[in-house]
């Protein structure tokens, strides 16, 4: 009803127009004394980009008095519309006494944008992505059941992650459970809290999370840094890898392919950690330090000067960025990887509990069953066994 409706208010301004004269066909909207046209508005429906330079250059005489107000020169006096228009797309002459980036921005055009995304897409087909993640899990521990250990339990032990090693695994495990949580809390709680809580119950939770959230995020950038600095050599590509997922990892079938400390899945989530972590946290600082780093301006002039002037599911690359539409890409971003890396350490989470037998035990105690250890890491046990004169004196009876 309502795409009727403009269109046909579209349409009454073309026709009481009058009939387009040949010097009118040189501007494409002189049918419409300079307003939008039908097309503006079906293409704004269909989702595509509108050009708004008749509106951006339709600011009055810059050149008269009080260009604050972009008068209208010749008539004299001031526009409304042609200082909002200035307002909107910043190019008012706006001073304040207040020293930040963002004080003299009074109307920000992509706030619309930034929030329809937030409240629409990024929140619904996040949702649902963790929901897949989550019965594509229960589906497969149903089809494949528990991957138990060959041989059974050996009854001796062999030493897998120290205690810093371990220290290290829960402060970044620990840390970022809170941070999903809250972030989702703070993501869907309008929604998915306080038709259930109410307001108050929910104000106290959201202020909770927020601080939370905040402080937790710095525990979250030690232990990734301790992680990489640990294990980053354990983790760098090998033609082992090749082999680990030429024969799927021996979560497909019951043959465990070798390995070293870390096989190919597991690096694959090292990776994913270190990449998408890295980059949550540099967002994350850019959304606790307000218009202080601005990450995405200087990546699409980066991304322009090698040619790539559109990014897929994104649209043309603005040359431009206020300094609220850094921090409104800054969160969007942060959203969507934290989205990607909850997902993956959901399935981490599985493999390290109910999916594999004797699992958990590295990050337990630290010390795994030998036949658990030869299973899934062969070469690693190889090169520890190695380093001892006898394997008795790596291998200890379980208590």
């Amino acid at each position: 009803m309502i795409r009727t409706t403009l269109m046909l208010l579209a349409l009454c301004l073309v026709s009481f127009s009058g009939p387009a004269t040949a010097q009118d066909t040189d501007q494409p909207r002189a049918a419409t004394g300079g307003a939008q046209t039908l097309e503006d508005i079906l293409r704004r429906q269909r989702g595509e980009e509108v050009d708004l330079d008749f509106r951006r250059n339709a600011q009055g005489d810059p050149d008269a008095a009080a260009p604050t107000t972009s008068p209208l020169g010749t008539l004299g006096g001031a526009s409304d519309p042609e200082l909002w228009r200035a307002l909107r797309f910043g190019d008012a002459d706006i001073t304040s006494q207040v020293r930040s980036p963002g004080a003299t921005l009074l109307v920000q055009d992509g706030g619309m944008e930034w929030l329809t995304f937030r409240e629409g897409p990024l929140r619904t087909y996040g949702g649902y992505f963790l929901l897949a993640v989550l019965a594509f899990l229960a589906v497969f521990y149903l089809v494949r059941g528990r991957i138990r250990i060959g041989e059974g339990r050996s009854g001796q032990t062999i030493l897998r992650f120290n205690s810093v090693e371990r220290f290290s695994h829960w402060l970044l495990a620990g840390s970022f459970i809170l941070l999903g949580v809250t972030g989702l809390i703070s993501l869907f709680g309008r929604k998915g809290f306080i038709p259930y809580i109410g307001h108050d119950a929910y104000a106290t939770l959201a202020l909770w999370s927020k601080w939370i959230h905040n402080n937790v995020s710095w525990a979250f950038i030690i232990a990734l840094v301790m992680i990489f600095v640990l294990w980053v050599v354990h983790n760098l590509p090998s033609r082992v890898d090749l082999v680990w997922f030429a024969k799927g990892g021996g979560i497909l079938t019951k043959a465990h392919p070798p390995a070293k400390k870390f096989n190919a899945g597991q690096k694959l989530i090292f990776w994913s950690v270190i990449i998408l972590g890295g980059s949550i946290a540099a967002s994350g600082l850019a959304l606790l330090f307000p218009f202080e780093l601005n990450m995405f301006a200087a990546t699409f002039d980066k991304l322009r000067a090698v040619g790539i002037t559109e990014l897929p599911f994104y649209g043309p690359l603005p040359e431009t960025l206020t300094p609220h539409g850094e921090m409104q890409h800054a969160q969007i971003w942060h959203a969507l990887l934290s989205f990607v890396l909850i997902g993956i350490v959901l399935a981490h989470i599985y493999i390290g509990s109910v999916g594999m037998e004797g699992a958990y035990d590295a990050m337990g105690t630290g010390e795994v069953d030998l036949n658990w250890a030869k299973d899934h890491h062969s070469l690693w046990v190889e090169e520890v066994q190695a380093k001892t004169a006898e394997a008795p004196d790596t291998a200890t009876p379980a208590e």
